[in-house]
This record gives structure tokens, sequence and C-alpha cells, in this order.
């Protein structure tokens, strides 16, 4: 029997297939990450964010919790992580083709981007909220260089990798944990919770598809990326519990704490910025330290994943130079969100488009793995060249590009922002109903399409780990 090898303290791997003898993460550490990684301020805008489109507290309350229940689909989309032992759109390619999966990996690495913008954008406010504390009014100058000593500190904790990125959460877990507990405490004394009437049914699916989108559906494109490194032969069940309890815990009283915030902050322009005037100085200046701390650790698991992303789609770069790229595209997208002032409508418009792309995604790369039974040629999805089961005639996957294509189509007809309103939602009255729109018309197509030829893939597959040539009944030590 292998034994586990601890990794050195600079990760070298990126979307290459990852051997027995280096899966060293359990579920349960698989969820403390998570836990570690969602135990942040994002969370807290996000909550505040879905009060600020119109919706009263208790509307809120409802649409978070519902919302959570997506965390089940970030537990599923782990899945293929321990089985293909790759990268989310590494093994994606089998569900898409070597070609249709790099247009998707883009989309991909586009909304990591977002996300590294807007955490980056969250530590620059609060830096510059604390100037503000101090008597300090920025101008433009003042932003450009916080925007930029943001960025390039923010590079550095993706360059050590996986593991160091762990153990980094972990460690900032318990003071953050005593922050918000505190911030919950001053909020339950001061919280309005009559400050606005019932919403209407378009504001209320409206605000849902925003808590869907910032909780357990928006990070099903990561899952995998860091499950990969759990053995193939773990209990699939506790890695889609462990995934679904710790993501949904966090996120859930975390949104519920900004939506109860954002009462406070009726008037301003982002959910930071009016935290100086709402709170006392002996919280709010640690509080803002902390938060800068965090996020930018928290930001490294974006980078992480946008740098793996980047390779996914074929730039031929290493990984310390896709977190550089990254690195340059945040700081420059954090700049314009911060010189514009309107960082509550990039938030929502972000969240609302993501859902185009990954509600379709997420449901194809979770069929696509029950059809296969989670088994995968490793050989083939590490191959970039004319050669390989998951080539694809044209380097395309038809029944995957068909359902994707589809189910995008179905949730942009369906989606409200505020740049665009697609035909089925204006007939529905502004009723935005991206996200289901999105799973099921993408995988019921997919399903239809390819529930006979993707099971039939899984005939004799060469086992990278050495053991030879395993029968359709055996995959890596694993059965049927």
């Amino acid at each position: 029997m292998a034994t586990t090898k601890e990794p050195t303290l600079v990760e070298h791997r990126g979307i290459e297939y990852i051997p027995a003898h280096e899966r060293y993460t359990t579920p349960f550490q698989l969820g403390m990450m998570w836990s570690s990684a969602l135990f942040n301020v994002t969370n807290v805008v996000y909550g505040a964010l879905v009060v600020s489109i119109g919706l009263n507290f208790g509307q809120a309350v409802i649409v978070i919790l519902i919302a959570n229940v997506t965390w089940i689909l970030a537990g599923m989309a782990s899945l293929p992580g321990p089985a293909a032992g790759t990268t989310a759109f590494a093994s994606s390619r089998a569900a898409f083709g070597i070609h249709g999966n790099k247009a998707l990996a883009a989309f991909n690495w586009m909304t990591q981007v977002g996300y590294e913008i807007l955490d980056l954008s969250i530590v620059v406010l609060a830096a510059l909220a604390l100037l503000t504390k101090t008597g300090v009014h920025a101008g433009t100058g003042l932003k450009i260089v916080l925007v930029m000593a943001g960025a390039i500190v923010q590079s550095l904790l993706p360059l050590f990798g996986h593991r160091s990125i762990l153990r980094t959460l972990k460690f900032l877990l318990a003071p953050f944990a005593v922050l918000f507990l505190i911030l919950a405490v001053l909020v339950i004394s001061k919280i309005h919770l009559g400050h606005a009437h019932p919403a209407g049914w378009a504001l209320w699916f409206g605000g849902l598809a925003l808590a869907a989108s910032a909780s357990g559906l928006g990070w099903t494109v990561n899952a995998s990326d860091f499950s990969r490194y759990i053995p193939e032969t773990t209990s699939r069940s506790k890695i889609v519990a462990a995934v679904t309890v710790a993501g949904a815990l966090p996120t859930t009283a975390l949104m519920i704490l900004g939506a109860a915030v954002a009462t406070l902050l009726t008037n301003a322009s982002d959910p930071i910025s009016g935290l100086p005037h709402a709170f006392a100085s002996w919280f709010v200046v640690p509080y803002l330290l902390f938060v800068i701390v965090q996020l930018i650790a928290v930001n490294a698991l974006d980078l992480y994943s946008s740098g793996v992303t980047l390779q996914a789609v074929g730039v031929r770069v290493s990984r310390l130079q896709a977190v550089t790229i990254d690195a340059v595209i945040s700081g420059f997208g954090a700049l314009a969100v911060i010189l514009s002032g309107s960082f509550n409508a990039f938030l929502s418009d972000f969240l609302l488009f993501m859902i185009v792309w990954f509600a379709p995604w997420t449901a194809i790369y979770c069929i696509d793995y029950l059809l296969r039974r989670g088994r995968y040629d490793h050989d083939a999805l590490s191959a970039t060249g004319t050669t390989g089961r998951y080539r694809r005639p044209g380097g395309l996957h038809t029944p995957g590009v068909i359902a994707q294509l589809a189910g995008m189509f179905m949730s942009l007809m369906c989606i409200n922002t505020s740049v665009f309103v697609g035909p089925l939602c204006r007939a529905l009255g502004g009723t935005d109903l991206s996200i289901p729109a999105g799973l099921v018309v993408g995988g019921v197509v997919y399903l239809l399409l390819a529930r006979r030829s993707v099971p039939a893939e899984v005939v004799e597959i060469v086992d990278l780990t050495g053991a030879g040539v395993v029968t359709p009944g055996v995959l890596s030590g694993v059965e049927a």
C-alpha cells in the first residue's frame, strides 16, 4: 500500500493528474477548508446585497435559506475531483471535448477573475473606510496606490499552493469567528426589521438568483480543484456531506448577518463604506483591518483556481505566470470599480450573468459523472493533442456542447439584470428564472443526448497508478 507523501511548501502541480501517494486530504479537512474560506466578509456583502435590491429582512432570510440548499450541487461537483484526479476544467473535457471545454474554461477563468476583482475591491473599500475614519479623504492617486498594493500582496499565497492556502485559512478562522460574533451582537441591538415593505415576486426571485449564485451554485466550478487531493476510494457520500454542510452553515449565517447589517446602511453605496457611521471605532477599526487580511488570503482560492483554469484553456503558462496574469487583470478591474463608485451594480450584474454559463455547466458536469459512474481515462484527460478518448471529432463532444448552448440560451431568456432583461423574464413581469432554466434545460438535454454514448465509453482504461489495464467493472481499484 502506497504511503501518503507530504507535499513541499511551494506547490508545482498544475492541472496534471494527482497520483495516489499525494492524495493527503480527508473529507473533514476539505470541509474545514471550505468553512475557513467562506467565513469571510464577502458573504456578509452578499446578504446585504439581497436587502439592497428591495427585499425586507424576513424575505431576505427565506431567500438565503433556500439559496444555500445549492451547496448540495457543490458537493456533487466535488466527486469528479477524486475520481479523475485533476481539476474541474480538466475533468470536464470528458463531457465537452478538448476544444468545447476550452471555451467553458475561458468562461470560468473570467468568472474567477471577476471574484478576484470583487474581493480586491472590498479590500480597497475597507482601507478607504479606515482612512476616512482617521480623517484622510483619498483622492484618485491614493486609490490607485491602494489597488496596486493589494494586487501585489494577494498574489503571493497562491504561489505556495493548495496545502498552504488550507493552513492559512484555518489559522484565520478563529479570530474572524470572534469578530463576526461581536458584529452579530451589535447588529441585533440595532436591527431595523421594519425598514421596508414586503417586495413582490419579481424582486423575490431576483434576490434568490443573486443569493444562489453567491452560495453553493457559484462554487461548483471550483469544487473539484480542491477535492482532487482526496483518495479515490473515499466514500462519495462523505465528500458530498462534508462540502454541503461545511459550505452551507457559514454562508447562510453570514448572509443573514449581512442582510441585518443592510437594514442599518440603507443610504450607503456599498456594504463597507457605511460601517464607520453605524458602529463605534473600537469595533470598526479592528474589523476592517481583519477584513483586509482575510480577503487577501481568501482571494488566494480564486487566484489558485483561475491559475489552473487558464492552463486548462490551453494557454501555455506555468501556474506562477498564470497567477501573475490574473493579479494584474484583477488590479485593473478593481481600479475601475473603485473609481466608478458603482460597487453594488457591478456585484449584482456579475453574480447574475455568471448564472448563464455555470448553471447548465453544473448540471452537465454532474450528470456526466453519474452516467460514467465516476470512471475517467486519466491519460485521455491529460491529452491535448490529436489523440485520446476525450479528444472527440473536431475536439467537440456534441451532446455536451448542444446541452450547454441550450441551457445558456434558456438562462439568458429568463435573466433580469440592469443592462439586459430576457424576453421570457419580461413576459413574467421581471421574474428571474435563469437558474432553474439553465439547470433543467442543460441537464435534461445532456441526459437525453448522452444517456447511451457516455456509459459506453466506460471500457478498458489504462490506470495511471501503474496497475495496468482494468476491466469495465473496476477502475483504479474501485468496484463498479
